[in-house]
């Protein structure tokens, strides 16, 4: 049984499957095994994952005979397929350097208690310039899980996407299947509900590259405004639940509505719609958006 199960979840991603591929297979962590998943692609995906079928570190590859309609089914079929302990979902369309997997994984081995493990990104243009880069202070350590919630994945989610991370796979058993139905921020969801089962490793070497393009699943929901519905409904459940206080709700309400005053204009009047009353009735009064509309036109009027 491999120490880790790759998953790679796949869809319309040819121009970038053999480069993240072939950086998988290039690890200097070598006990893993490789299942790959296409969601019905209608570009060459499906012959370029064949020319992969009997590499020795591919267990298994599903094609998908009708799309899922979602990312994050992708996720669950791949990781109910696992046998891994830890599980890397790597992203179709991203890549890494050689040492993520030996970096996360003795990372997560540091304390028992630990469930999530993950590196810094560059964040990618699609002509291979850097736009931007994810930071930690330190080159390693180890946060509880209130910590982590907190200061981690309440205002700002600090796994910006799947492939920088491992987690431990017997996690996936208390985790609610409902982060599948969201189109855009399931990811966040799943991090959470994992965040909640014990402590995070942080890495603070930058071994991930996450590619920006136009096929890309978080660009279409920022043009559609989905992302601040889904968003602002896992923010909500966060503090009903109690996973967070007032003061930490108000900055994570605040910080999506800034967002949303910069791209307003462009949204889809149906989400619109959606967004207006999530917005107009916040659970706390100290996130009272009379107090953020200053900031936000200030903001959006700066971005301009």
């Amino acid at each position: 049984m491999a120490e880790v199960s790759v998953i790679v979840p796949n869809y319309n991603h040819g121009p970038y499957l053999k480069q993240r591929l072939d950086t998988i297979f290039q690890q200097t962590f070598e006990d893993y095994e490789v299942i790959i998943l296409d969601d019905c692609s209608t570009d060459n995906s499906r012959e370029i994952i064949r020319s992969y079928e009997n590499h020795p570190k591919v267990k298994q590859i599903i094609f998908n005979t009708e799309n899922s309609g979602s990312p994050f089914l992708q996720w669950e079929k791949g990781i109910q397929q696992a046998t891994g302990k830890y599980v890397w979902i790597a992203e179709s369309d991203d890549w890494c350097e050689p040492s993520l997997l030996e970096e996360l994984v003795s990372g997560i081995q540091k304390d028992d208690a630990c469930v999530i493990s993950y590196c810094q990104m560059y964040y990618m243009s699609s002509d291979n310039t850097i736009k931007w880069q994810s930071s930690h202070p330190y080159l390693s350590e180890i946060v509880d899980s209130q910590t982590f919630l907190r200061d981690y994945l309440a205002v700002k989610v600090s796994i910006y996407n799947a492939s920088m991370a491992i987690f431990r796979r017997d996690c996936f058993e208390n985790i609610d299947r409902k982060f599948t139905t969201f189109k855009f921020s399931g990811d966040r969801l799943f991090w959470i509900q994992t965040a909640l089962q014990g402590k995070a490793h942080i890495s603070g070497k930058i071994l991930n590259y996450f590619r920006k393009h136009d096929k890309d699943v978080s660009g279409k929901a920022y043009a559609s405004g989905l992302n601040f519905i889904e968003e602002l409904n896992i923010v909500n459940w966060m503090y009903q639940e109690k996973l967070i206080d007032a003061k930490t709700y108000s900055k994570a309400f605040k910080k999506q509505y800034k967002e949303y005053w910069q791209v307003k204009g462009h949204i889809d009047p149906a989400n619109k719609k959606l967004i207006v009353p999530l917005f107009a009735h916040p659970l706390t009064s100290k996130a009272n958006t009379l107090k953020f509309i200053p900031s936000a036109i200030w903001k959006a009027w700066k971005s301009k």
